[in-house]
């Protein structure tokens, strides 16, 4: 029997909050330095999503999921964490919580997935700052709540 491939929480909040940036910066692990220890994400920040609780609708087909949201930035130039361009990443995923032109949305996933709609998506709770990072990384994290499922 061939495997039938389903969609899961991690790769449809990966894929909606990609859709709300131009550039690749999103995925559910950060980047490790290049060979020449440069960072490919240092000029953009990148935001990193895992799912923390939430639990699937009991009758119908829909997942109510929290996502922690990690938005991080880095200067490799300066050992002073940039705050501001990860913040900034935060502010751009709570804007998109609030455009109704991004809630609903349908979403293409990656690998053969069936797609998936997110109904609606919302923060828990304000971008907080996790300070002390030995890389002087800079690093914001708020949970968010989904609400999708599959098409």
């Amino acid at each position: 029997m061939p495997t039938v491939l389903r969609p899961t929480t991690e790769l449809v909040a990966v894929a909606w909050i990609a859709g709300l940036f131009d550039t690749p910066i999103v995925s559910t692990t950060l980047p490790k330095p290049a060979t020449d220890q440069t960072i490919s994400w240092a000029d953009t920040g990148f935001v990193v999503v895992s799912t923390v609780g939430g639990s699937p609708n009991t009758y119908v087909p829909m997942r109510n999921p929290v996502v922690s949201v990690d938005c991080w930035a880095t200067n490799p130039h300066s050992g002073k964490p940039p705050w501001g361009k990860a913040n900034n990443l935060a502010e751009t995923i709570l804007a998109g919580c609030q455009d109704h032109q991004n809630v609903p949305r349908p979403l293409t996933l990656p690998g053969g997935f069936p797609a998936a709609r997110v109904l609606s998506a919302y923060a828990l709770g304000e971008p907080q700052r996790v300070p002390d990072d030995q890389a002087s990384y800079a690093r914001f994290n708020f949970p968010l709540a989904l609400h999708w499922r599959a098409e």
